[in-house]
């Protein structure tokens, strides 16, 4: 029994790092994959680099195209994508 009591700290330690780091993390993780599935032409967002445009294609699940200024279309990798700044509303239809 006394070394069960040894524990306690040890499991005391591991719940309070569960609840304060590794479940926030993966909420965050788990919204962040869904604003990223929900992108959709018109969207304008930021990348991790700071860039800021609006996204002209939606090519596959892993890339879209951003449009930064008039005529500039890049390819982002999907994951990159920050921030969502503002929705398009869907067509209706």
């Amino acid at each position: 029994m006394e070394a069960f009591g040894q524990f306690i700290p040890l499991i005391l330690i591991f719940a309070i790092m569960y609840f304060l780091l590794i479940r926030p993390q993966q909420k965050k993780l788990k919204e962040h994959k869904a604003m990223i599935g929900a992108l959709r032409r018109g969207d304008q967002v930021v990348t991790q680099g700071g860039l800021i445009g609006k996204v002209s294609k939606v090519k596959d699940d892993s890339e879209i195209e951003v449009e930064l200024a008039e005529g500039v279309k890049v390819r982002v990798v999907r994951a990159t994508i920050a921030q969502v700044l503002s929705k398009t509303e869907p067509a209706e239809g």
